[in-house]
């Protein structure tokens, strides 16, 4: 019986230990798995409170969704808020916008607010846009480029509001491609534009809420010392989180960014822009493949593959940019049909988005039979990439050369950026 009873008892702790095992395992997959809130979500949940009594001006976006609504139609519903103005970026206040377009002034039907275009006559409020407002709120979704220019219209509307000794507010959100990857050339001062307002990396890893701080503290733009700036920071969002990994909806930041995978490859295909080649732009899956009419698809598929690039891997493939309504009205290379490379982004835990694109770049500068002609803009890639010694080093170095050339700048952004840094 003793025998038995023992038996029994390391039986049951046994069971036991798998018990509380399990038990830990679920817990630790509901911790992981908590929902992340953007600083829009709790400020509605709060009912408005740092809000309250104030003349609001929004800048905001289609993205700019707390759940199911917008934050347009939530502050406008609290009694406590008067939405006094809006103002929208690149693309326009629903995001239908294509690159570059102008967008004018209009009214708003539900607030009866007037609507003030960033992206049309001019790029800052104006002193006479903030009249009669209290605060500016900024709630965009960004995707952790430079060249994306939301953050732009970010740091221009600081400088604004504090020459106008307005308080500057921003309703943090994630940067989909985490926050732990930083790569690329820091900006150059010279070359400083709109698709280039601060000296950080390409891929800068920091939320909109973490750049405003590193903004105003580290001076990336003049005239920011005394801005009253409020983040309102995000609850459930780590630094290795990608966007899949938030839980939340992917909403098309603009019309050539639909999907999360797009954003991913973004910030290293972008850089094709500066060029004749198509950057996929005219298709579904803008960014996610390369092609020029020159191009000999297998072989450069072959060779990039050869690289051994973690996290991605290469196809040939042939392509057909095209008019697409909602995305592309006029596509570069539009109706011929090219040659080039699929980008299959298979581990996005690993995937270099940046790195791939100087391999991209390599590659196709070399394959092309002209290579002036192949990069038809390069001061717009010097605009892009940050610096002029991409282009100095793409006809003699190789790609693992160029991205060791940017290590020293890298670290030292690391180093700066850490005291502005909301998350762990």
């Amino acid at each position: 019986m003793r025998s038995l009873g023992l038996q029994v008892r390391q039986s049951f702790s046994g069971i036991t230990r798998i018990a509380v095992l399990f038990s830990v395992i679920v817990a630790s997959a509901a911790c992981a798995q908590k929902p992340v809130k953007t600083g829009a979500q709790l400020l509605y949940e709060s009912s408005f409170e740092r809000l309250e009594g104030l003349r609001v001006g929004l800048i905001v976006n289609h993205t700019s969704r707390v759940i199911d609504a917008h934050l347009i139609d939530l502050a406008h519903a609290d009694p406590g808020v008067t939405v006094a103005a809006l103002f929208g970026p690149e693309h326009g206040l629903r995001g239908a916008e294509e690159d570059g377009v102008a967008i004018p002034d209009g009214v708003d039907k539900l607030t009866g607010a007037p609507v003030y275009s960033l992206y049309g006559r001019t790029r800052k409020p104006e002193p006479a846009m903030l009249d009669g407002l209290d605060i500016l709120v900024f709630d965009i979704q960004d995707v952790g480029a430079r060249f994306y220019t939301y953050i732009s219209t970010m740091g221009l509307a600081m400088q604004a509001a504090a020459e106008a000794g307005m308080p500057f507010m921003v309703l943090d959100r994630p940067n989909p491609l985490s926050g732990s990857y930083v790569s690329g050339f820091v900006l150059e001062p010279e070359l400083t534009s709109f698709v280039g307002q601060f000296a950080i990396p390409i891929a800068h890893g920091l939320t909109v809420g973490e750049l405003a701080r590193m903004i105003k503290g580290a001076a990336l733009l003049p005239g920011l010392e005394n801005l009253d700036l409020k983040v309102v920071p995000m609850s459930g969002w780590t630094r290795s989180m990608q966007w899949p990994d938030t839980n939340l909806p992917w909403l098309p930041t603009s019309p050539n960014i639909p999907d999360f995978t797009t954003a991913l490859a973004y910030p290293g295909l972008c850089l094709f822009e500066s060029t004749s080649a198509s950057e996929g732009r005219g298709t579904p899956t803008p960014f996610l493949h390369v092609g020029a009419t020159w191009a000999d698809g297998a072989e450069l598929a072959l060779a990039l593959n050869e690289a051994g690039l973690p996290g991605v891997t290469f196809e040939a493939t042939t392509f057909t940019p095209m008019l697409i309504e909602g995305m592309e009205t006029n596509p570069k290379l539009s109706g011929q049909t090219l040659e080039g490379v699929r980008i299959r982004v298979t581990d996005r835990m690993v995937y270099q988005p940046v790195e791939t694109g100087i391999h991209l770049l390599h590659a196709f500068y070399h394959a092309a039979p002209d290579q002036d002609a192949f990069l038809s803009r390069p001061r717009w890639l010097d605009r892009l990439s940050g610096t002029s010694r991409l282009n100095a080093m793409l006809p003699s170095a190789l790609p693992d050369a160029i991205i060791a050339s940017w290590s020293d700048e890298l670290e030292a952004f690391r180093a700066a950026r850490a005291e502005y840094l909301i998350y762990n």
